[in-house]
């Protein structure tokens, strides 16, 4: 006899300005209903939450350690009931990341501790959805290592490169020349920054109303996207954009995937002038040697960061 089909899906529900992600497995039986009748049903049962833990600091550790440490762990995943999906690995002496659904988060430290030992540092629940506007189709790998989206087999570090976007005075542009004005601003933005990040192997994150958060598998696609987006505003009186761009890690300290490089993406957006694009001094090292221009605009402290952040230019604000 076949096994009933088992599929694995989501819903999203807002309540307020709350969204709340279920994740859900349903179980179709093909062969009737529990009752008896012939027509079939379906059991939804809730799926096991999803986490994200981070390995920092892993030595001299290499991609073998890190691929033989994540087959330690398929081989007694069962014993705790976890189930590893994929993992990211950013080379010897920086981080790994290992995707899991588990019951519990003690029942994904125990499968690690017994597998291999290395425990994590950190970790956190995420969503699908959220994952893979981030991450990009995480579940094509055939190895278990994820790959980069789109790239063929190379790996996927996990570093992202995080673009906010912003219409300057959108509030103001209403004001003075009518909501009709404010609508068209909106759509003017929304058309080439989309335009852009398809160009440049950005994904967009979420619309968030003045303007867009962004995702690129690399710095210099998020660069080349501010560029082109700048240069395709820079003649519309009523649409100057502000850009700001940080690069960052999926779990550090942060509860939320990506989200030290997200709030330090929108707190440099926010220091931005209409029409220019600032970026954090991480963006700068990772594109030393691949193009770009890049002005020094010195340090500033921004909310929610307890050191001053350096901030680069990139390109030119007249």
């Amino acid at each position: 006899m076949a096994p009933s089909p088992k599929v694995d899906t989501h819903a999203c529900i807002e309540l307020g300005d709350t969204r709340v992600h279920l994740r859900f497995r349903v179980t179709c039986g093909a062969l009737g209903c529990c009752d008896g009748s012939s027509r079939g049903c379906c059991s939804i049962i809730p799926a096991m939450p999803m986490f994200m833990d981070v390995h920092d600091n892993m030595g001299d550790a290499t991609e073998e350690d890190m691929a033989a440490a994540h087959e330690r762990d398929l081989q007694i995943q069962d014993k705790y009931g976890v189930r590893f999906l994929t993992y990211w690995f950013n080379g010897p002496g920086a981080a790994g990341y290992c995707l899991v659904d588990a019951p519990t988060l003690e029942d994904l430290k125990a499968c690690h501790k017994e597998a291999h030992g290395l425990m994590p540092h950190n970790i956190i629940g995420v969503d699908k959805p959220s994952l893979s506007t981030f991450l990009g189709d995480w579940e094509v790998s055939p190895t278990h290592r994820a790959l980069v989206p789109g790239a063929g087999s190379e790996p996927d570090t996990g570093l992202r490169a995080i673009m906010f976007t912003d219409i300057e005075g959108s509030t103001a542009i209403s004001t003075a020349l009518g909501d009709d004005a404010a609508f068209e601003a909106v759509r003017a933005h929304d058309s080439i920054v989309r335009g852009c990040l398809a160009e440049h192997g950005g994904r967009e994150v979420k619309h968030t109303g003045d303007g867009i958060l962004a995702s690129f598998t690399s710095v210099t696609g998020a660069v080349g996207a501010s560029v082109a987006i700048q240069q395709r505003t820079k003649e519309d009186p009523n649409l100057a954009i502000k850009i700001g761009i940080s690069a960052g890690e999926p779990v550090t300290t942060s509860e939320d995937i990506y989200g030290a490089a997200v709030n330090l993406a929108a707190r440099i957006c926010a220091q931005a002038a209409g029409g220019q694009t600032l970026a954090a001094s991480t963006v700068r090292d990772l594109s030393i040697g691949k193009g770009g221009e890049f002005t020094d605009k010195g340090s500033l402290e921004l909310k929610g960061f307890p050191e001053p952040v350096r901030l680069y230019e990139i390109g030119g604000h007249d």
